[in-house]
């Protein structure tokens, strides 16, 4: 797997998602093997772009499910072949959905996969219809637990921050390189 930082990849074609990705848990694994699907079935490269902070790290300052380190094996795993790793600062929050939109035409997707809420640029101004626009865009309806609830980042931080890691290790899945269920780390 290839690691490249914003604006460093270029590539003929590509199928791409895009997210923040923390903890990579299984409604991320659903989407990142949708993604993974189509880039087998139309021969290109399998691209994720993520970004370090997670936004919500960085403007909520809440506790990070996975470091970088761990995001990326997770990666990896799943057969990801290039990563983008957005440094998600003060001047990254200021880049215009334009400036974003240019920068994924570098990378050639032929496809881009995101849930249905998914949102970008300058005060998340840029939406699923604005790649639609220039790109052919598939959704995924996001992945719920056996007890009908989203799987998502804020509900696993929720459960950790409860002591609840049997299930916040559930929604996670396959939880071999998460080091972060110790009482230290959540500690109240």
């Amino acid at each position: 797997m290839e690691i490249h930082t914003s604006g460093t990849l270029k590539l003929p074609k590509s199928v791409i998602t895009i997210g923040a990705l923390d903890g990579v848990h299984r409604g991320h694994q659903a989407l990142l093997l949708k993604t993974k699907e189509r880039a087998e079935k139309l021969g290109v490269p399998f691209v994720v772009y993520t970004f370090d902070p997670p936004p919500k790290v960085f403007f909520k300052k809440c506790q990070m499910i996975t470091t970088l380190e761990e995001k990326l094996n997770r990666l990896e795993m799943l057969g990801v072949e290039y990563v983008i790793v957005g440094q998600f600062n003060e001047a990254f929050t200021k880049q215009t959905v334009s400036s974003f939109i240019n920068e994924l035409q570098t990378i050639n997707p032929v496809e881009i996969w995101e849930g249905p809420n998914f949102q970008f640029g300058k005060d998340r101004k840029g939406s699923i219809a604005d790649l639609k626009h220039y790109f052919n865009v598939g959704v995924l309806n996001p992945l719920r637990c056996e007890q009908d609830e989203l799987i998502s980042s804020s509900r696993i931080r929720t459960l950790l921050k409860q002591g609840n890691y049997t299930l916040a290790k559930k929604l996670l899945g396959d939880t071999r390189f998460i080091s972060f269920f110790s009482e230290k780390t959540y500690a109240i």
